[in-house]
């Protein structure tokens, strides 16, 4: 047995809903042997531990509690109480953070709280165009953030498919935004947050980032963590940072109280205690040690699978990653659009998304790339070496995209492959 396996076996205790419910109980074993038998590639996916698991499936999902701590509108939060207050103060001293608000259910969530409590309906916010990078809360036309928001979209620079800080300089001198809101969901590089302060203060706009997908980086300091001296940044808790589907707002003390305000009552009712606990695990895990290394260990991984995929005749989009994700050109390294792509890596046993390229001329939903990144199987231990064999899966994949029989061995191989690096048994 290999030393991954020996220190990442996980499992889920399930004989209760085994023996009530086998119909669901099935469903629910086939989704995790399609996690062990395969590569998860998504970058916004991981795996968590067996204690944030046992957290999330507790008692706590039985009790309601609108407020906050010592300022509940239910009785019988004595206790709830006290997790919710060990989630904030984890989470304050793993991002140096002078508040945390650990009740949003979701980034999207997160996202509408910190512009409801800095913005009024219709003012003028920054954000990345969704198909260089951004999301659609960053103020996409069908999204609320560009209903109810005047969203002016920056843009990346044509040439080198990389932020152009003084173009957005130029733009917010122009457009004098009231929130500038930097941070990514299909961005490859590291992001100059210090520079995103500077223009903010420029021109007096609020600074906020969202960091969902490079929170484990930055509370690793793999990445510059901008929650120190931003006004507002919110996170998932999942992706990198490795815990349960969720999100926290950190913000200065300025914006403390329309923050809280903005998430209770101004969109939720009671929030997720069982989630709030499975955070705080999450939380502490992050805290140890083990965690920086993780963290290092996933830009070495990206790095490994970059030079790989670029050896074997693949484009990436701005040449390379500086952490965790890598955006494939596939139309125009094998003619492949990406949804011809993502379907062909899942047929081998290789999971990402299908993605929009910088300037993209295709469609969203059939766009000329793929998504792919590392967290979820340096998770399971793999490293550098295994990430060139992975490299090659893909190229193989994408090279015998129309030949099903061909995918089929390739999935085999893949199969084969994962038996070393089992995490949930």
């Amino acid at each position: 047995m290999s030393e991954q396996k020996k220190q990442k076996q996980h499992s889920m205790h399930l004989n209760a809903l085994q023996q009530f419910d086998p119909e669901a109980y099935q469903w629910i074993i086939k989704e995790q042997e399609r996690q062990m038998h395969g590569i998860e590639l998504i970058p916004s996916e991981n795996l968590v531990s067996q204690s944030v698991l046992e957290a999330m499936g507790t008692v706590l999902s039985n009790k309601y509690s609108e407020g906050y701590p010592s300022k509940r509108y239910y009785g019988g939060n004595e206790f709830i109480d006290e997790i919710e207050n060990l989630a904030i103060e984890r989470a304050k001293k793993l991002f140096d953070a002078k508040h945390a608000n650990v009740q949003p259910l979701s980034g999207s969530p997160a996202n509408m709280a910190a512009f409801f409590a800095a913005l009024e309906p219709g003012d003028k916010f920054f954000g990345l165009k969704l198909t260089e990078g951004g999301h659609l809360t960053h103020g996409h036309p069908v999204n609320f953030s560009g209903k109810l928001f005047n969203a002016v979209q920056y843009t990346l620079n044509p040439k080198t498919e990389l932020l152009d800080y003084d173009a957005i300089q130029k733009l917010a001198e122009k457009e004098k935004p009231k929130l500038i809101l930097s941070g990514y969901t299909a961005y490859p590089r590291a992001i100059d947050f210090k520079r995103f302060r500077e223009i903010c203060d420029s021109v007096g706009a609020v600074c906020m980032a969202d960091i969902a997908h490079i929170a484990g980086l930055c509370a690793a300091g793999v990445h510059e963590n901008p929650v120190p001296y931003f006004d507002i940044v919110t996170t998932t808790t999942h992706k990198t940072l490795r815990g349960p589907r969720g999100a926290v707002i950190f913000c200065t003390e300025e914006w403390k109280e329309k923050i809280d305000k903005a998430v209770f009552p101004g969109l939720q009712g009671g929030p997720h205690e069982h989630i709030t606990a499975a955070k705080a695990v999450a939380f502490k895990e992050a805290l140890q040690p083990s965690f920086k290394e993780y963290a290092q260990q996933i830009v070495k991984n990206a790095k490994a699978m970059a030079e790989e995929l670029m050896q074997n005749g693949l484009r990436l989009v701005s040449g390379g990653t500086d952490y965790y994700l890598m955006l494939v050109d596939t139309m125009k390294s094998k003619n492949l659009p990406g949804k011809e792509a993502e379907q062909a890596l899942e047929k081998a046993g290789i999971y990402c998304n299908r993605n929009t390229i910088p300037f993209d001329t295709r469609k969203p939903w059939d766009p000329s790339g793929i998504r792919i990144g590392t967290p979820a199987i340096t998770t399971r231990g793999m490293k550098e070496s295994e990430m060139k064999e992975i490299a090659r899966f893909i190229v193989k994949a994408l090279d015998h995209a129309k030949d099903d029989s061909e995918l089929k061995k390739i999935k085999a191989g893949v199969q084969e492959f994962c038996k070393e690096f089992a995490f949930y048994d």
